[in-house]
């Protein structure tokens, strides 16, 4: 058992509807399978399931922990900074791909 700890630029969603809320309320949570390190205070980019550049976040809070039922989960909340204009999420998501995502489909 151990930590994983995320890039310091990658924010992921799996949740369309935590995506969501985030943009919607400018605040939110993601949850994310593992026990992993997000650093917490940091501004970072967030990035829609289908890996797509969508906002600037901060990372206020980050817990890991093993649940109820045994498994290994973590909680991150989310503050919205601001949403990224039509240029800077077509460039962030390029760079994602070539850096994190592998190639682009």
């Amino acid at each position: 058992m151990g930590f994983q700890t995320e890039f310091n630029s990658v924010c992921k969603f799996k949740s369309e509807q935590e995506l969501f809320e985030l943009l919607e309320y400018g605040r939110g949570k993601m949850r994310k399978e593992g026990l992993r390190v997000f650093p917490t205070g940091q501004k970072v980019i967030a990035y829609s399931p289908d890996n797509k550049a969508v906002a600037i976040v901060k990372i206020t809070a980050c817990v890991a922990e093993i649940n109820f039922n045994g498994e290994e989960v973590t909680a991150v909340e989310l503050d919205l900074v601001r949403q990224l204009t039509d240029e800077e999420s077509a460039i962030q998501t390029a760079l994602a791909y070539e850096m994190f995502f592998g190639e682009a489909k």
